[in-house]
């Protein structure tokens, strides 16, 4: 039986959208896995099923991430960031994370940047 009890935190901030970003990690690599969106049910929903939920901006549906390709989400753990308006969800993975059948969306997209020197710093 579901508590009545809304689980999502008062101070987690939503855009005017009522969107906020959620960056997914793999719980055990570290690896930054992906970047998707949610709103208050998608956080509910995650926070109290095990798996991640995300709202489709393209769609304008919610998308529980494995449902069609079987390749899951399994939360180990959330956070907030320190201003309340950026989940940090760490998973276990199963299978690709992203759309295109790689393990993380950021492979092979890496862009030029002048690479800084701390030791340079004045």
């Amino acid at each position: 039986m579901m508590s009545d009890i809304d689980p999502v935190p008062n101070d987690l901030v939503f855009a005017h959208d009522g969107l906020l970003p959620a960056i997914i990690q793999d719980d055990e690599s570290g690896d930054v896995l992906m970047l998707a969106w949610m709103d208050h049910e998608a956080v509910r929903r995650t926070l109290t099923t095990g798996r991640v939920t995300f709202w489709s901006r393209s769609r304008r549906e919610y998308w529980r991430k494995g449902d069609t390709s079987g390749h899951r989400q399994y939360v180990r753990g959330v956070a907030m960031d320190c201003d309340g308006d950026t989940l940090l969800v760490r998973v276990v993975q199963i299978g690709a994370a992203c759309h295109t059948g790689t393990r993380t969306c950021f492979t092979d997209r890496d862009v030029t940047a002048l690479v800084g020197d701390p030791s340079g710093d004045a």
